[in-house]
């Protein structure tokens, strides 16, 4: 289920037209990264894992929707962000991540 969600936000940055080549590009990049983090923390935390995957696409969903609600973005990027909590020390690869695409996904609900 994981592998799939990922996968399938991968799919979504790559044919949505509302971002630019680079902010496509760099987004795809940290979703690589995330696949990488998510595996490996997959094999001790797997709920987490799944939590972190799963707000992770509706985040992106919000973000890159046609016709954008503020309130739906901001509350899935604040359930992603939460969903990291207390891996800053265990994983902080992972954290580094997830805050970054948080970041640019606000900046693309702007």
């Amino acid at each position: 289920m994981i592998q799939k969600t990922l996968s399938s936000i991968e799919e979504r940055l790559k044919k949505v037209t509302s971002v630019t080549d680079e902010n496509r590009s760099e987004l795809l990049d940290l979703v690589s990264t995330l696949k990488t983090e998510i595996e490996e923390l997959s094999k001790t935390h797997t709920e987490h894992a799944e939590s972190i995957t799963g707000f992770a696409a509706v985040s992106t969903r919000e973000a890159t929707r046609q016709e954008k609600n503020p309130a739906l973005l901001q509350l899935s990027l604040d359930g992603l962000a939460a969903s990291v909590e207390g891996f800053e020390t265990s994983h902080p690869m992972l954290v580094g991540v997830v805050n970054r695409i948080c970041s640019m996904l606000a900046n693309l609900g702007i």
